[in-house]
């Protein structure tokens, strides 16, 4: 048995040094086209529900952006809110585009419902060839819609950016580290042309693209309505790129809380039910890790078992630093001994949430 368990868990710190060594050496859809000429008219797409307090600050981060103004249409969903988030939005945006809008969302569209019905509405609403979408939680570079949009090569649906979690908190700081980790992998293996996942909060659809795929309001119903857009364009025969560089990283508020942070990951594993076969076991091993470990401590001694673990932090760290450094971050080093403690933790809740967790919950509504 612990020959069997020390086989497995060398295997898996084999697979995650050959990603590393992937991500270190390769740099993929890294290397941008060229911008369309003349530069065309751009509609971003934000879904928000009580975003009071968040979509200022996204809203200001667009006011930034080195995309000429003129060329911008800029389209907010109100989903029902019941806080100031339509007032909020308004006054965020004031004498900054003439092409700015706050569309209050009431009815569904087809299949479409929570977010993925606001984005049906604000699809219909968009006058451009090219949608843009983010969250109300969201800060966007200024460099963001070029850094996507020389991506957006004949045939391809989606481009994808990276997200960073950042937050002043350590709670916060761990988010970030695994973020940018899961992301890292997410470059890897995306860069093999296998499709993966997409970034809803940071992301290029073409019309064509959404368009082929009936919209929101012809696709089943999903609570990672992101990654269900992504498979449907892809499905359809549009290419896909994903973008890991610093000028296409928009930065996002970490979750408040644990509870909160739980409710999220059960919500993306919705997406992982969707994923083909395959790659859906290669997840599973690899989250596999940690009770193998426990196993190997059990039959083996805790030596082999350190030493294996300091394995996972050696190879793990260097991965976490190329990310960050390619993200335009710097790495805090003493925080990867807690982030070992912070993905146990998390590893056994997510376990234990998905047994007795309930209905996902998002955004104040509930989803069977």
């Amino acid at each position: 048995m612990s020959g069997l368990l020390l086989a497995f868990l060398l295997l898996w710190l084999g697979s995650l040094a050959y990603a590393t060594w992937r991500f270190a050496t390769r740099r993929g859809a890294q290397l941008a086209g060229l911008l369309p000429q003349p530069l065309p008219r751009v509609s971003i797409l934000i879904a928000a529900r009580d975003e009071e307090l968040a979509l200022p600050r996204c809203l200001a981060s667009l006011r930034q952006l080195n995309y000429p103004a003129e060329l911008l249409e800029i389209l907010v969903g109100d989903d029902a809110s019941t806080d100031r988030t339509a007032a909020v939005a308004e006054a965020a945006m004031q004498g900054f585009v003439s092409s700015f809008r706050v569309i209050p969302i009431t009815d569904n569209l087809g299949e479409a419902r929570g977010k993925a019905n606001v984005l049906a509405h604000l699809a219909r609403h968009a006058t451009t060839e090219y949608f843009f979408i983010t969250d109300a939680d969201i800060h966007l570079p200024a460099s963001w819609i070029e850094a996507l949009l020389e991506h957006a090569a004949p045939g391809v649906g989606t481009v994808t950016g990276i997200t960073a979690v950042r937050g002043p908190r350590l709670f916060h700081q761990l988010q970030g580290i695994d973020w940018l980790l899961s992301l890292s992998l997410v470059q890897v293996v995306s860069e093999q042309g296998r499709p993966v996942t997409a970034m809803g909060n940071n992301m290029l659809v073409t019309r064509a693209a959404y368009e082929a795929t009936g919209g929101y309001e012809a696709l089943p119903f999903s609570v990672t309505e992101d990654f269900a857009l992504f498979q449907a364009a892809v499905a359809r025969g549009f290419g896909f790129r994903h973008v890991f560089s610093a000028e296409a990283r928009a930065d996002s508020l970490p979750m408040p809380s644990w509870a909160a942070l739980l409710k999220q990951r059960r919500r993306w594993l919705r997406g992982v039910e969707a994923l083909p076969l395959r790659l859906r076991l290669q997840l599973l091993v690899f989250s596999g890790f940690w009770p193998a470990l426990v196993g190997l401590a059990w039959v083996a001694g805790v030596g082999p078992a350190l030493a294996v673990w300091a394995g996972k932090v050696l190879v793990q760290g260097t991965l976490a630093y190329l990310g960050h450094r390619r993200a335009g971050l710097r790495l805090h080093w003493w925080l990867l001994p807690l982030f070992e403690f912070y993905t146990l933790a998390l590893t056994f809740s997510i376990i234990g949430f998905q047994v007795f967790g309930g209905a996902v919950v998002w955004k104040g509504r509930r989803y069977e």
